[in-house]
């Protein structure tokens, strides 16, 4: 069954497809591929962001508030209207990251999703956790949140394999797109790049503290933790505000 609950950190850094090859073979000493994806932990992920007429959740995110949330919907690789999807909650309260899904089949998260809170509805949707489904019911309707955009990207992801260090994941999140002309996410991986295409979002999750082998590690690299928002990212894209590869550059500079 899929994990529906996670409470965790998780850092950020932007770095080359060099650096992420040259990182990918400096922990595969102590991490696996990812047994969800390919052979090399490889898996496409689209998700449909929500947002309210306001854009009350992209401030949120841009104006760094201490607890901030987002609802999505999500697949991965390719997918049908029958195929498994997670509606999920994603929290963050300081630096800590909660994400609370449930697993429904698309077509049907798809209608919840259209329509206003109902207790007799929610209860006759076959989700595998009741619960966390009204709670993002009842989180659309208090935002008022619609459907914004499609992010879409490819990730290699790696899980922690030594004692202690079950819960570490390292994953590597590239060919980073969006659209908002197209809100279907069983449609794939298309639209417009939101960061240069030559950049790799890396991302260290962990329940505590970055063990000490990867924290050296990623110190020889000089890589540095700094925010980015997919989804804030993808909508500045969308609206104009930033042109993808110029913005990352200097962000990276």
């Amino acid at each position: 069954m899929a994990q529906e609950i996670f409470k965790r950190y998780e850092l950020k850094y932007l770095i080359t497809r060099a650096e992420h090859e040259a990182l990918r073979e400096a922990i595969l000493g102590r991490m696996a591929y990812d047994t969800y994806g390919d052979p090399e932990g490889k898996y496409n992920i689209v998700s449909l962001y929500f947002e309210s007429d306001q854009k009350d959740i992209y401030f949120e995110t841009m104006n760094k508030l201490r607890f901030r949330q987002k609802l999505r919907l999500r697949v991965y690789d390719q997918a049908t209207l029958a195929s498994p999807s997670f509606i999920e909650i994603k929290q963050k309260f300081t630096n800590v990251v909660n994400k609370r899904r449930t697993v429904i089949p698309l077509h049907e998260a798809y209608d919840v999703l259209s329509q206003p809170f109902s207790e007799e509805q929610s209860g006759s949707i076959d989700a595998s956790n009741p619960q966390i489904l009204r709670e993002a019911l009842h989180f659309r309707d208090l935002y008022a949140l619609k459907p914004a955009t499609v992010v879409s990207y490819d990730r290699q992801a790696f899980s922690g394999t030594v004692k202690g260090e079950e819960d570490l994941r390292v994953t590597f999140d590239y060919n980073l797109m969006c659209r908002d002309d197209d809100l279907s996410i069983e449609n794939g991986p298309e639209g417009t790049y939101f960061t240069d295409p030559n950049l790799v979002i890396l991302e260290v999750k962990v329940s505590n503290s970055v063990p000490f082998w990867l924290a050296r590690i990623l110190s020889e690299f000089e890589f540095y933790k700094q925010g980015f928002s997919k989804f804030c990212t993808s909508m500045d894209v969308l609206e104009g505000k930033i042109v993808p590869e110029p913005f990352i550059r200097e962000v990276l500079t």
